[in-house]
């Protein structure tokens, strides 16, 4: 018989509300690694701190990835992971040499068209419902990232560096999904890190060889590689959180919460490169951080969840940058 004094048992989190904890984490680690990125790039090409971040990340991904062998699954070698690292390869080439050029959080800014990229994919390519008010709040989070950059800041050229990287992450995501259907999502990460660390392993010394570069990654001094194993530690760690969250939840839901990424470049650019944030930018980073309050609030209202039919699996994807 049933205590009727005994307390309701208070339901468990569900795999929604933990996937958006969990890239709200990794939103934080990101611009860590990235801060170290833009300080090699005082002292090497941006494709080389390409390489020798991909490297790293690989360094502290793939023995993560023995010590949770039994979460592997599926093939990690296959062409649709090949096509996945090779956009590995162009939005992270494309957005570090952005931070070369721009302050990170400008960078990290501009980069925000892509949650409205693959959202606009995302039904027609996966089949995901996104409502109209998750959509709004999208838009809502871009048009904050806009009023930090202010389009027409000067970047000229360089402004279209975040816009390919963007473009390519968002296509990465929908290859990702892809993938992830028969492998686990750290299968994925690992084996498209291979890809990558191949692709531009190919791709640098080539540049060596034929002039456009010179080879500098050799002459980093004891700070120069703490700094490589930084990036690659705190982009090893990010991915894998990230890798979680979109096991755990949809697309759509998450898109808003990579805003929340410029909160952690801006205050990586005032810290160490001494970029203040200006009145235009605090605004822009409360509308963004407001849209992504909002997608958290709303997807806690049981009342207002998107209901499934029996039977009905949601879709997953990982994300990697």
């Amino acid at each position: 018989m049933t205590d009727a004094t005994q307390a309701p048992a208070r339901p468990g989190l569900s795999d929604t509300t933990r996937g958006m904890a969990l890239m709200a984490l990794a939103m934080a680690l990101l611009p860590i690694g990235d801060t170290f990125a833009k300080l090699l790039t005082t002292s090497l090409h941006p494709l080389e701190v390409t390489l020798a971040r991909l490297l790293a990340q690989a360094l502290f991904l793939l023995p993560t990835a023995l010590i949770l062998r039994a979460r592997l699954r599926g093939a990690m070698f296959s062409p649709v992971v090949a096509l996945s690292g090779g956009l590995v390869c162009v939005t992270l080439g494309s957005l570090i040499w952005a931070f070369s050029v721009m302050p990170i959080a400008t960078a990290i800014a501009i980069f925000f068209v892509e949650p409205l990229i693959l959202t606009a994919l995302v039904g027609p390519l996966l089949g995901e419902k996104v409502g109209p008010r998750r959509l709004a709040a999208v838009g809502i989070g871009l048009m904050g990232a806009l009023i930090v950059i202010r389009p027409g800041g000067g970047f000229g050229w360089a402004a279209a560096l975040p816009l390919i990287a963007a473009t390519a992450y968002a296509l990465n995501m929908i290859v990702l999904r892809r993938a992830s259907e028969t492998r686990s999502a750290l299968t994925v990460q690992c084996g498209a890190t291979v890809y990558a660390c191949l692709g531009m392993g190919l791709l640098v010394p080539g540049l060596w060889a034929l002039g456009p570069l010179t080879p500098g990654i050799m002459g980093l001094g004891p700070q120069g590689w703490a700094a490589v194993l930084g990036a690659g530690a705190f982009a090893a760690a990010s991915f894998v959180l990230i890798a979680e969250a979109f096991r755990r939840a949809e697309a759509g839901t998450l898109a808003p919460f990579q805003y929340l990424e410029i909160i952690g470049a801006t205050a990586a650019g005032y810290l160490v490169f001494g970029d203040f944030p200006d009145g235009w930018t605090w605004l822009g980073i409360a509308v963004i951080l407001g849209s992504g309050l909002y997608v958290f609030w709303r997807e806690r209202q049981p009342a207002i969840r998107p209901r499934l039919t029996p039977g009905r699996r949601r879709s997953r994807r990982i994300r990697s940058r």
